[in-house]
């Protein structure tokens, strides 16, 4: 074992595909599906791989990281992750605290951290301390694009795949029909029966008001959580939610700094962190909110990625579960060789060094 390696290169590609499928929710529509990889390479041989999002910036992403980004990490050691964390932030806080550029960054870290496992020989979730190697993981899709036959045949397609609890979507008509939304609750709820959790995400479709109604009403179904009821930034508006239902709040998918997750806390205005490891930082600052919500007792579920997450839930006592978005699963294949399948809502992390996943050679020649 040898913990001298230096950076030697920075590689990034970019894997993606237009969307096959219908997929829209309440606030956009799904044109491209992918992911931006990030390989760095050591003066040993070594490959650390890391990925953030592909759907719109995915070009820009990778010019900023192999133009801005990798002069600065080549002959660094991939063990200095809080080091360089804080230099590329202060580098970049003029045009990144939020948005592509800490996409890119996250991406990063990532790839810095299947290095320093690598390194050192294990798994990260067992270089994270934990000590789990089967997560659940609820199956996430049914978009409002959908008519309500095909939003229950997916429903049902989760649940005949072995998924005990599933995420549909609502705000119909660009949110414009709650009543609408909640006969196609009402229908999924019929067609998968009372043992199926189901979880909702309004996609920030609605006001405080709205949205309070709306859980009021569907609550009666045994509803897990309603996500991003109203505008991801208007944390205010979210605290409202909180005071006017029990129905419980998940957010934090648009949350990219420790900053972010801290505003949501003081306010109330979560009880489920969906923080997303792709964009909030990668593993140095997901540490950091995986801390802070076990000190007010809140639950983390993170956004997608699962591939991404897993060490990490694996490694904190209030992980919840993953997130395996439908869209991503052909994308997953076509980058990585070996990504593991969840078997009945488990999934199973890989042993090897590292976070396990490895590079199909079809990305590198692009």
């Amino acid at each position: 074992m040898s913990l001298n390696e230096k950076i030697a290169s920075i590689e990034v590609y970019l894997a993606g595909t237009k969307a096959k499928g219908n997929f829209a929710d309440s606030t956009r529509n799904v044109g491209t599906v992918g992911f931006v990889v990030v390989e760095i390479k050591t003066d040993a041989g070594r490959s650390g791989v890391g990925v953030t999002y592909h759907e719109v910036g995915g070009e820009a992403v990778r010019q900023l990281i192999k133009l801005d980004f990798a002069h600065r990490l080549i002959g660094r050691s991939p063990l200095e992750t809080e080091a360089l964390y804080e230099e590329t932030f202060h580098y970049i806080r003029g045009v990144g605290r939020k948005g592509l550029a800490f996409c890119a960054y996250s991406a990063v870290d990532i790839a810095l951290w299947d290095l320093k496992g690598q390194m050192l020989g294990l798994p990260l979730y067992r270089l994270l301390g934990g000590v789990k190697n089967v997560l659940p993981v609820y199956a996430s899709g049914g978009w409002t694009s959908y008519s309500r036959d095909e939003l229950v045949a997916e429903a049902e397609n989760m649940v005949r795949r072995g998924y005990g609890k599933i995420k549909i979507k609502v705000g119909v008509e660009g949110g414009r029909n709650p009543n609408e939304d909640l006969r196609r609750v009402r229908a999924v709820r019929d067609a998968v029966g009372p043992g199926v959790g189901i979880m909702l995400d309004a996609n920030n479709a609605w006001t405080a008001a709205t949205a309070v109604r709306f859980a009021n009403r569907v609550k009666e179904l045994d509803i897990m959580f309603l996500e991003e009821p109203v505008f991801a930034d208007d944390i205010p508006g979210l605290a409202r939610y909180k005071a006017g239902t029990d129905l419980p709040l998940a957010t934090g998918e648009h949350e990219y700094t420790r900053y972010g997750v801290r505003d949501l806390i003081v306010a109330g205005a979560v009880d489920i962190l969906q923080v997303d490891i792709a964009r909030c930082g990668g593993f140095t600052e997901m540490l950091r909110i995986a801390a802070m919500s076990q000190a007010w007792n809140l639950s983390l579920a993170p956004h997608g990625m699962e591939h991404m997450h897993m060490h990490l839930l694996a490694a904190v006592p209030n992980g919840l579960f993953l997130e395996r978005l439908f869209m991503f699963e052909e994308v997953a294949d076509s980058v990585f060789s070996n990504p593991p399948v969840p078997v009945n809502g488990a999934l199973t992390l890989p042993e090897t060094p590292g976070h396990g996943m490895v590079l199909k050679e079809e990305v590198r020649k692009g």
